[in-house]
This record gives structure tokens, sequence and C-alpha cells, in this order.
């Protein structure tokens, strides 16, 4: 039992220092608040789909108090105490505490695959709805203009938290495919073992070329509607949008994909 608690508090400690040190390798870093990062929400759904929902969402609160001190500085655009209140507890405490109910699929799901890939949508869906709440509320006026604050906030959180939330999911898939991470001590997953690793590699490369492409798709149509020196949202800058360039990226993604995907089922071995 000792033993157990003990695995338990220095696996929990481990996958904090990597959410953490994840949440700074940025994909694409907004001027206004909000990021994409590599998988950072991704330790701690583990810990939560591991080690039940209670530590997962203590883990998740220590998570919290992390970003809250690496984003202190956000706290200067408050315009009162009880704003700078409110972004504490929206945009901080309960934006990544929530990321502790990752593993509630746990017992609902069979496959470890399905578990924490609903789980990794329903705490981004949870986090992106309480970043929208924050923006209409507190950000109202400042980097959400007053009017129509709310879909300017709908609009404005989901450039990073939709890519946010499907680079979670595909890193939790292709990790459930890797390995199985239900037992006590993580061990190679059997669809690991029982594919080719060519094939294996090739099924991350395919989805992750679809993902890409999202994001930077997200990242070029959503940068230019808003205005850097006086953040509003312009939506006639739609008409700025490289849409070649997005439409060169999304072709190139599917044909990735397509092709990846085709060759990954070449080397697959067939059922006997």
């Amino acid at each position: 039992m000792q033993r157990t608690k003990l695995l338990r508090l220095v696996e929990s400690g481990l996958m904090l220092a990597v959410a953490t040190v994840l949440s700074m390798i940025k994909v694409l870093d907004l001027p206004y608040g909000g990021s994409i990062t590599a998988f950072s929400a991704l330790p701690i759904l583990l810990v939560a789909y591991r080690h039940g929902t209670l530590w997962g969402v203590f883990t998740g609160f220590a998570h919290a108090l992390i970003q809250l001190m690496l984003g202190a500085s956000t706290l200067s655009y408050a315009t009162s105490p009880a704003a700078a209140v409110a972004i504490v507890v929206l945009d901080y405490l309960l934006a990544f505490t929530v990321l502790g109910l990752g593993g509630v699929f746990r017992r609902r799901a069979e496959s470890q695959g399905v578990a924490l890939v609903l789980g990794a949508l329903l705490t981004g869906t949870l986090r992106y709805t309480l970043h929208v709440i924050a923006g209409c509320t507190v950000w109202a006026g400042l980097s959400i203009p007053t009017e129509a604050a709310l879909l300017y906030s709908l609009a404005y959180n989901a450039t990073y938290m939709l890519p946010e939330t499907l680079v979670t999911m595909l890193g939790a898939w292709y990790l459930s495919k890797a390995v199985d991470i239900r037992e006590t001590m993580p061990t190679r997953a059997k669809t690991m073992a029982a594919a080719s690793r060519p094939a294996f590699v090739l099924g991350v490369l395919s989805k992750t070329a679809l993902v890409a492409a999202a994001v930077w798709d997200v990242r070029e149509i959503f940068k230019p509607l808003q205005d850097p020196d006086t953040g509003d949202f312009v939506i006639q800058n739609l008409a700025l949008v490289h849409w070649q360039t997005v439409g060169v990226v999304t072709a190139v993604g599917v044909v990735l994909w397509l092709g990846l995907e085709l060759a990954r089922r070449h080397l697959t071995p067939k059922p006997e």
C-alpha cells in the first residue's frame, strides 16, 4: 500500500513537470492570451485515468497553480480586484483543474483509447467554456470588444482551444495504441506488439499530417481577424487571409494522410 502511494506521488510529480515543460512549447501563441501547446494537457489526463478522478482533480489543481504562476503577468490587465479574482478563477484555477476529469470514462469505455480520447474531448470542451465565459465578461472591452462580446469570445477562444483539443486527442489515441497504462506498471500495448513498427509509425504520421494542416489553417484564418493595435476583431479582414495557401496546406495534409494510410495498410499483417 505504501509503495503504491509513493509510486502515485512520484508519477504525478513527474507528469506535472512534463506538463509544465510541454506548456512552454507553443505551436501558436496568440497576442491576447491563449496558445496551442505540444500535448501539455496529456500528462494530467494520464494521471486522472490511472489514479482516479479525485486524484486527477488534485493534480489538475496543482497544474493550475503552476500555470497561474507562469501567467501571473496577465493580472496586470485586470481593471479591478474583482476582475483579477475572476481571471484567476476562470482562466486558471478552474480551466486547468478540469483536466483532472480526463479519466472519468475509464470504467465507461472498454477501450483505453476511446476512454482517453473522450476524456480529452470533455476536458477541452470544459476548458473552452470557461475561457469563453471569462472572455465575454472579464475581458470584454480589453482583448474582447464590448459589442457582441459573447460571439467574439466564442470565436477567439476557438482559435486555440479547437486545435489544442484535437492535438490532445491525437496524442491520447496514439499513446493508448503504444502503451497499456491500465496496470500499475505500464507495458507495451498488445496492438503495438501485433503491428509492425513501420506500420504504427506511418499511422501516427498520417493522423499528424491532418492535425498539423488543421492547426495551420486555423492560425492563418483567425490571425488577421484581430487588430494588433486595438485588439478589435474585424470580420472584414477575412479578405486578407491567404486562401490559396490555406487550400494548398489542406490539400497537402489530405494527400499525405491518404498516402501514409495506404502505406500503413499495406504493411499491416493480414489476420489469418
